[in-house]
């Protein structure tokens, strides 16, 4: 068997295609286009790129982007007012703190500060409650773009069963959550799992998301499995085996002569999470748009 790419590139391009002309007609209906800040504490160099991405990225789908800076040394309450201060801004629809933040610095606490209409990564306790209990909010980036993929593959989720490996609070546990609406069975491993290449090898729809290099062999995968990379490791070419260096938690090249479809790492989940960034600024500009409708029927009325 050899298993079909899933074209995490190509999947992307289109969804922030269609969001480009949602945005389009969001602007000419309200007369102002969605913007996303980002806030950066720090100069680390990674986050630099991708918060530059995130940057070029908002601009080409028409929305605007508020690039928001802090030295590394800034105090809680520094970059707490600076959090305030964007939601404070109609401008603003959604707003992206750059994680990790600097070691002194309290990111849950943080991101916790950002209001929960313009909390375009999903990851305040208001909307991973709504997202526990099933309601309607605004989905963590990297799981809602492996949801996309998946429907791209034609699998069936309801009755499946499901495996992710990785149970943190910005992909693990989002995404079991995610799989259970739609009535996949999950289980989540972690560092404590026992008999991990057992329970791996039971899954019909496996992901892993943990950050070792690899770590999925052909053996843990299930003949006609679907595996989605999240992982994104960075080891020499020479031991890559590509000109980038990079791999993800599944040995790419074992594991496609068992499963039926697989992300590639680069070029798998990673350009989803962007494009589901600005389809979540657009949902969020718009629900704050229908927010300002309504109260300014209520005033109009004389109600308030």
């Amino acid at each position: 068997m050899s298993a079909t790419l899933i074209d995490g590139k190509a999947i992307a391009a289109h969804v922030r295609a269609e969001v480009a002309k949602e945005v389009e007609i969001f602007t000419a209906q309200s007369g102002r286009a969605p913007g996303l800040a980002t806030v950066l504490v720090g100069a680390d160099p990674a986050s630099a790129v991708y918060v530059g991405g995130k940057q070029r990225a908002c601009l080409e789908v028409g929305m605007v982007p508020f690039d928001r800076r802090l030295p590394a040394q800034a105090t809680f309450e520094e970059v707490a007012e600076e959090l305030e201060n964007l939601g404070a801004e109609k401008a603003v629809s959604g707003i992206l703190l750059q994680l990790p933040v600097p070691h002194h610095l309290d990111g849950p606490a943080l991101t916790a500060l950002i209001p929960a209409e313009k909390d375009v990564d999903g990851l305040t306790p208001v909307n991973a409650g709504l997202l526990s209990l099933g309601r309607p909010g605004l989905r963590p980036c990297t799981p809602a773009g492996v949801m996309e993929l998946l429907s791209h593959t034609g699998a069936t989720l309801e009755g499946a069963e499901a495996v992710v490996v990785g149970r943190s609070n910005l992909f693990g546990k989002p995404m079991a959550q995610l799989l259970l609406a739609e009535n996949a069975t999950v289980t989540v491993c972690h560092s404590r799992t026992r008999s991990l290449r057992e329970v791996c090898s039971r899954a019909d729809i496996l992901i892993a998301a943990v950050g070792r290099a690899r770590l999925i062999e052909r053996d843990f995968v299930k003949p006609g499995a679907v595996v989605i990379d999240v992982g994104m490791n960075r080891l020499t070419p020479e031991q890559a085996g590509n000109k980038s260096g990079l791999v993800g938690d599944v040995h790419f090249a074992a594991v496609s002569e068992v499963a039926s479809a697989i992300t590639p790492v680069p070029g798998g989940v990673g350009p989803m999470t962007i494009a589901f960034l600005l389809r979540n600024t657009l949902q969020a500009a718009r629900y704050q748009a229908e927010l300002e409708s309504l109260f300014a029927e209520v005033n109009g009325e004389g109600l308030l």
